[in-house]
């Protein structure tokens, strides 16, 4: 995300499904990563997405390179965790263990990880078949402590609400959880990397603690910035830390029906400003928006005066308009929030 997920690059970056895979048969791992081993952390939290959460574990099994092994983490859902034990019988499957949320179900897959990279998927992604392959590459670098992929949208294929609407901005992608236009178009180190499908070194968990409560999704509550929070820690924390972005590492993320709304578009945006001020508050302002402010400055001008240049297309430049102000005004909320004693 802009305001959440990485530092941008070129806005030329490409967008919605331009991302093209690298493909599984020419995907081989340096000589000296072949020994690098990766644990891939799914969480849960609801059974609406019970064919999601199945497609998700189906799609690490097709992996080019074995993963150690697949944990299933269940966030406080019995009904779930009962359901999820006696299917994934290749899996680990355990409740989150700490606070209800991503961050606490993350952290508990953490815990239970026995390989050298700890692999986080959405329970509503899709792994393609190299995901693990292009991003364990990257570990032959001792320096490489974190590596994150492209996520592209997986739109709603059918009813009223089918495919991208024409008033969503390619740049504000990450109000889907996706890649946006203003990414890098090849691999380059980030601030921190998408949620959708992400990866972390086992051992920098010991140095930077865990993902914080507080952050991230809870329920279909639409915060998030916990990703931004632990990658600033990381790059503060351990020596000459390197965050990359690789886009042939492709996850296809799913969007649902109410999240391509003009409700949850402005909730989404609001809420990402709260969230974007609790990190300013724990890790500095500049830390925080270093890159949302380049970000606001070069990509969303150039989206601006894209979209004037057709009438068709008025009503998106006013959508990336209009997601600046509930941005901000959310942010300025959890300011406030802040300074009250």
């Amino acid at each position: 995300m802009a305001f959440d997920e990485t530092k941008p690059g070129d806005a030329s970056g490409t967008a919605g499904n331009e991302y093209k895979s690298a493909g599984t048969s020419t995907t081989r791992l340096p000589s000296s990563a072949e020994t690098v081993t990766a644990s891939v952390v799914i969480c849960a939290y609801t059974l609406r997405r019970w064919d999601d959460l199945t497609a998700a574990v189906a799609s690490v099994r097709a992996q080019s390179v074995t993963a150690s092994d697949i944990i299933v983490v269940i966030d406080h859902n019995e009904e779930l965790l009962e359901r999820s034990l006696s299917s994934f019988s290749d899996a680990v499957v355990v409740p989150n263990a700490g606070k209800p949320g991503l961050s606490g179900a993350r952290n508990t897959g953490v815990e239970r990880a026995t390989g050298d990279v700890v692999f986080f998927l959405d329970d509503d992604a899709r792994a393609q078949p190299d995901w693990l392959a292009h991003m364990l590459a990257h570990y032959a670098d001792p320096a490489v402590q974190g590596v994150g992929g492209a996520a592209l949208p997986r739109w709603p294929e059918q009813g009223a609400r089918s495919g991208r609407p024409s008033w969503f901005p390619p740049e504000f992608d990450w109000v889907i959880g996706c890649s946006y236009i203003g990414l890098p178009t090849s691999v380059g180190p980030v601030r921190n990397p998408i949620g959708a499908g992400m990866s972390i070194r086992r051992s920098a968990f010991a140095t930077v603690g865990g993902f914080s409560d507080g952050l991230g999704r809870v329920g279909s509550i639409p915060l998030g910035c916990e990703e931004t929070e632990f990658g600033i820690r990381l790059r503060r924390d351990v020596a000459d830390a390197v965050i990359l972005y690789e886009p042939a590492a492709v996850v296809l993320h799913g969007v649902t029906p109410d999240r391509i709304t003009w409700r949850y578009y402005r909730r989404r945006c609001f809420s990402e400003g709260i969230s974007k001020a609790v990190v300013a508050r724990r890790v500095g302002q500049e830390s925080a928006l270093e890159a949302e402010k380049a970000y606001v400055r070069h990509v969303l001008p150039r989206a601006v005066r894209r979209d004037l240049r057709h009438p068709r297309t008025w009503g998106r430049a006013a959508m990336v308009l209009v997601g600046v102000l509930f941005t901000v005004a959310g942010y300025g909320r959890g300011a406030i929030a802040r300074a009250t004693p």
